[in-house]
């Protein structure tokens, strides 16, 4: 019988090509996603994977979403904590609402999101947890105080857990991107990236989606069960840590 995945913002970017990929291997993946509508019903028409809206900064909203998920889908046995938002700014200029927002959806969520799943994984004696994090959270960013922070808290949490989940048969990593061939860095102008991004990169190019998604499609797999607490950097040798 298929295991079922959850992933979390993943209906765009690198949460798309992660749920992609995992239908691909034989998951039956759920994807969900907090706002973009016309994005998310374009997703599921080409893909046939159902989609889920709600706010993982919520864990009301996340507890309510997951019982939908397990009821419509089965127990969840892989979860990607892959939701994220920016409010960049330097910090003598940030407000507490940037603050809040960037640590509520990319730390809070991990708790939000795995808090519900982690008995049944422990029942079960299998679970692959899966949080994506970033390069600026291991070596900081200008202007990115909160995201940094963040995405830092998120391999503190995998490092944590996988510590008390490993002898249920349940892993827990991270994987931390560079700059990824997404919309987001797409919408840099061309300049800039040639001039100041693709340079600070050893291969010379931005990652791709699709490379993240075959890393979280290893750690996912049944034979991954010695890997956990691990962080996983996939940034073209930008930042070897």
């Amino acid at each position: 019988m298929a295991r079922v995945a959850l992933v979390t913002g993943g209906t765009r970017g690198i949460g798309a090509a992660i749920s992609k990929a995992l239908k691909a291997a034989g998951y039956k993946v759920a994807a969900n996603y907090g706002g973009n509508d016309a994005a998310a019903e374009k997703f599921k028409s080409e893909t046939e994977i159902p989609v889920y809206k709600w706010d993982v900064s919520s864990f009301d909203a996340c507890s309510e979403g997951i019982k939908k998920v397990e009821a419509e889908l089965g127990p969840i046995d892989v979860l990607i904590n892959n939701a994220g938002i920016t409010r960049d700014g330097a910090f003598h200029k940030m407000t507490l609402e940037q603050w809040s927002a960037v640590i509520n959806t990319n730390l809070g969520s991990l708790f939000n999101m795995t808090r519900p799943v982690i008995e049944g994984m422990r029942a079960r004696k299998f679970g692959r947890i899966i949080n994506i994090s970033s390069i600026n959270g291991q070596k900081g960013q200008f202007g990115q105080v909160n995201y940094s922070a963040a995405k830092a808290g998120d391999i503190g949490f995998t490092k944590a857990l996988a510590l008390e989940t490993a002898k249920a048969g349940i892993t827990v990593n991270v994987i931390c991107p560079g700059y990824i061939n997404t919309e987001m860095v797409q919408a840099v102008p061309k300049d800039v990236l040639e001039k100041s991004i693709l340079p600070l990169i050893p291969v010379g190019r931005l990652g791709e989606p699709e490379e993240i998604a075959r890393t979280v499609v290893f750690l996912a797999a049944d034979e991954a069960g010695a890997i956990t607490g691990s962080t996983l950097s996939v940034n073209g040798g930008q930042y070897m840590a």
